[in-house]
């Protein structure tokens, strides 16, 4: 089985490190992953050095490949069996429009701490499951043991009529 961890666009060290740090590998491997993915944008991976290019290591019984940004995550999202990342929307809608199971940790460090917004909704929705980046690597851990796939709410399908209606009353359009 495949975990992805992703950070999009920008820099979440915590979460990188998290995902190489050997409470998460552990709590992966006892969950039954073979490999790990990080998608680790502009953050400095310090397990391994710079991180420059792509690295490929094996710790923990784990194939870890670590790189920084393809043109899209589109196959990286399907290939994965459970995805971890930052609270940005752009990846909560795409991996749960997927159907992926999928454990947010909203980055702290960014504008407003926006992503703890979205990503305490899709919890309380049961869309997800969220952790912290507050002792990451143990708390994360814990929420890979605890996660039950099973209890995920489906989160709906794409329903563009809805925004058609929305603006079609507003332009008065609406009979």
């Amino acid at each position: 089985m495949r975990v992805l961890f992703t950070v999009g666009s920008t820099k979440f060290e915590a979460l990188v490190n998290a995902a190489l740090s050997q409470p998460v590998l552990e709590a992966l491997a006892q969950k039954g992953y073979s490999d790990v993915v990080i998608q680790c944008g502009n953050s400095q991976v310090d397990e391994l050095g710079p991180a420059d290019a792509k690295r490929n290591v094996h710790r923990q019984g784990l194939d870890i490949h670590v790189w920084r940004y393809k043109p899209s995550l589109d196959e990286a999202y399907d290939a994965a069996d459970l995805v971890i990342g930052h609270a940005g929307s752009g990846t909560i809608l795409d991996v749960l429009r997927k159907g992926k199971p999928l454990i947010i940790v909203p980055n702290p460090t960014l504008l407003d701490n926006h992503q703890e917004d979205m990503a305490r909704a899709m919890g309380v929705l049961g869309h997800a499951k969220v952790s912290t980046v507050r002792r990451v690597s143990g708390e994360l851990a814990q929420s890979i043991v605890d996660l039950q796939t099973s209890s995920l709410v489906p989160f709906p399908q794409f329903d563009g009529s809805k925004f058609r209606r929305l603006m079609d009353k507003e332009m008065g359009f609406e009979s």
